[in-house]
């Protein structure tokens, strides 16, 4: 069992008295980690199971008829329902047994979609529940080389002191853009780890969304994917993807809207709040994992195809990175902004009453040029933005400017 950052929240949280609902991709780790906090004595209901699911499906009120005969004692009989998505009447069972007694049970529920919970107008008990979210590794549970020895406390300091010393292998730059962070990828031989996310774009994919009903043609769902993976990091062109997979802009923005929904994807909003004219409002948007990405794009997850191109995909991984600290921290927004004229930062954090700009750069040599785009905004800003970055793949922090410093991509 390797350690994951979250999991001492988790435990923190689970013993509250309420209700808690997890979501997150599949092959995240979630169903792992909650294992590994259930009492030895817990209920476990996975509706993965064909015949577990097909039982509540046709009679949801068994949750209850079950609880109701476990014994009452002294501490709460723990209640683990997996893929819970699969039959959403069981929030309202749940909402019925906590309401009669909260501290009987504790229900802890888990769920890799929320398009099906939201399409069957499911409960998701408001003023009951506690919402948590898993997402791939972070670089606090995958370290970098030892060699590549950490010189600062990064832009969003995640401090992690794993309580078995046990984090994920170490991986260096290319081997993270290459194969992602999927926690199930990242400890699987390299060579099974292209096969391995090819299966997870086609497969798990496929069985989610037909199990679900999600889209009527899979055929068509399949090209946009492709489409919109190869696009992931750029500003959405709905219009073009709409040409490309021969469906129509409505069709298009709801399939977006599921990736989502299945958290595999997510948005970035554009930045704003700018004193200059011709700022594009178009969000990004992303593949939440980088392997995913390169699998459902039809493209070698290999360091090879990272090499080919490796801007634009060290600045995805950038900003993945920092969306999933923000996430977790549960505070702070993530943004970009881009003129009509070509003028760009690449991630605008807003964070803990900062406004901190980064720069994206595949280069071993910063230059003063590289932050010129920095040094802009964070003039417009007049004292919001007080210490801007360009990550890059420099060996050690330099000073660019005022208050802008190249750090490698490992003191992110």
């Amino acid at each position: 069992m390797y350690d994951r950052w979250y999991a001492s929240t988790l435990a923190e949280k689970l013993v509250r008295p309420f209700v808690h609902i997890v979501f997150g991709a599949r092959q995240c780790g979630k169903s792992t980690l909650i294992r590994s906090l259930l009492p030895p004595d817990a209920h476990v209901f996975d509706l993965a199971d064909p015949g577990e699911r097909s039982r509540f499906l046709r009679e949801p009120e068994r949750l209850i008829k079950i609880c109701q005969a476990m014994p009452v004692q002294k501490e709460p009989h723990t209640v683990f329902v997996d893929e819970v998505q699969a039959v959403p009447a069981l929030f309202d069972a749940v909402q019925h047994l906590y309401d009669g007694d909260k501290k009987r049970w504790r229900f802890i529920l888990c769920g890799s979609s929320a398009r099906k919970l939201r399409q069957a107008g499911a409960n998701l008990l408001p003023g009951r529940s506690f919402v948590h979210h898993l997402f791939p590794l972070m670089m606090a549970e995958r370290p970098v080389p030892k060699r590549l020895k950490a010189s600062a406390q990064g832009v969003i300091p995640m401090s992690f002191d794993p309580p078995s010393g046990n984090l994920f292998p170490e991986a260096d730059l290319s081997t993270r853009l290459a194969y992602g962070e999927l926690p199930g990828i990242v400890t699987a031989d390299e060579k099974d780890r292209h096969d391995m996310l090819e299966g997870y774009a086609l497969l798990h994919l496929e069985e989610e969304i037909r199990r679900e009903g999600l889209v009527r043609d899979w055929g068509k769902f399949q090209r946009f994917l492709q489409l919109a993976a190869a696009e992931s990091g750029q500003i959405v062109n709905y219009a073009a993807i709409s040409n490309e997979a021969a469906l129509s802009q409505p069709t298009v923005k709801a399939h977006y809207q599921l990736l989502e929904d299945l958290f595999i994807g997510f948005t970035l909003p554009a930045w704003t709040r700018s004193p200059r004219k011709q700022l594009l409002s178009t969000p990004r948007f992303y593949l939440f994992d980088l392997g995913l990405r390169h699998a459902a794009a039809g493209l070698s997850a290999t360091p090879e195809t990272v090499l080919s191109n490796p801007g634009p995909i060290f600045e995805q991984w950038v900003g993945i990175e920092l969306w999933k600290r923000l996430r977790y921290l549960g505070k702070g927004n993530l943004y970009y902004m881009r003129t009509k004229d070509g003028a760009e930062v690449d991630y605008i954090i807003e964070h803990g009453g900062e406004i901190i700009p980064i720069e994206v750069k595949w280069t071993e040599n910063p230059t003063t040029s590289d932050a010129r785009h920095l040094r802009t905004f964070m003039a417009e800003q007049k004292g919001k933005a007080k210490r801007g970055y360009v990550v890059c793949r420099c060996d050690r922090p330099m000073q660019l400017d005022t208050n802008i410093t190249a750090i490698p991509w490992h003191d992110l």
